[in-house]
This record gives structure tokens, sequence and C-alpha cells, in this order.
């Protein structure tokens, strides 16, 4: 499922993204789907930055992202070989809620101990998520109750501020197409998944 998309970044941009992520702070930054707001998921503080921005209660867990996904299998005890056929199969981005997560930040957890995480494939989320060896929260970069910023021109000013670095790359397209979060499949440790979204 390789993204076909050849616009290239600029690798000074990336390394600002990482030295962010690496520091404990927030990059606003364009992902598979809508714009995000990234931090690194497995710091409790960093995270907690992020429901504050939002505007939201921790007790609804964000969504992280990888790489891919042999990384999974540090992020859990057991990966259900169904994941991998999910993953494989899939034609758009999908998000799946995996049991008995322990690799992230308490504080991404559901109170079941289950997390959102999308194996990646966008070129900068790709090579962000490489290089920076840890999973990334990936969050609509919005208020929580707005609407999802398909384009950086849709990001409020309030959520801009409130990060510490903004990614250029991406930044000058514009869409008339509205773009979709990505898909949810909740998935059980014996390889039984529903649909959430």
């Amino acid at each position: 499922m390789r993204d076909t998309n050849q616009r290239r970044y600029d690798p000074e941009d990336l390394k600002e993204a990482l030295q962010t992520l690496k520091n404990g702070g927030l990059i606003l930054y364009p992902t598979d789907t809508i714009w995000g707001i990234g931090c690194d998921a497995t710091r409790l503080e960093a995270v907690e930055k992020v429901y504050k921005l939002k505007q939201r209660a921790d007790a609804k867990a964000l969504i992280s992202i990888t790489d891919s996904s042999a990384k999974l299998m540090g992020l859990m005890k057991d990966v259900p070989e169904v994941a991998y056929d999910l993953i494989e199969a899939t034609t758009t981005p999908l998000t799946i809620i995996y049991p008995d997560v322990h690799g992230l930040a308490q504080n991404l957890l559901a109170e079941d101990g289950s997390a959102g995480i999308r194996v990646v494939d966008e070129p900068f989320c790709r090579d962000l998520c490489q290089r920076f060896r840890m999973p990334i929260v990936s969050t609509s970069a919005n208020i929580s109750g707005a609407p999802s910023p398909s384009v950086f021109a849709d990001i409020s000013n309030e959520i801009k501020e409130g990060v510490d670095y903004i990614v250029k790359y991406r930044q000058d397209e514009r869409s008339t197409k509205r773009k979709k979060p990505s898909s949810i499949i909740k998935l059980k440790s014996d390889g039984t998944f529903k649909l959430i979204r």
C-alpha cells in the first residue's frame, strides 16, 4: 500500500519535527488522513499537553501511529494474527484498537487497557516514525467538537499557537474533497473484531 505521492518534503522540516518530539513538545503535521497534533506517545506529560490543547477529556483515548507492523510487537504481548491480514488488505488508512497495549503512555490507554494504533504509509509520517523509533500521537488538529481539518488552511489559530512546531510540508495543499479520519476496528485477543467507524 505504498503512497504514490511524489512530493518531497524538506529534510530540515523533518529534523525540526523530530527534535520537537524528542524534547517532549507538540507538532502540527499532515498525516495519511487529515492534519494532526502529534507528540511522543510514550511520554505522559506530552500526551497531557495534547488533551489540554484540544480541550478534551483524557477519558477519550487518542490514536497513535507507527511506520511498520513489525513495531506492533513492542507495544503488546501478543499481536493477534488477523491484525497483519487487516493491515495488508486495507487500501485506505486503518486504525486498529488493540487489546492489552503496554508500550504507550498510560493516558493513551482506554480503561480496558486497549489503544488505537495505525501503521502509516504517508512519506512524511512514515519517515518521522522511522527516525523517532517510537510511536507518535496522531489526533485531529482541532478543539474537541470542532470539524477535523482536511487541509492546513482549516486549522484554527488557537491550535497553531498551542504547538511547538508546525510542519511546512503540504501546507499549501487545497482540497475540494473533504478528507476523512481513518476507519477504526476494535480487535479482541481471540482475533474477532468489530467496526467502530
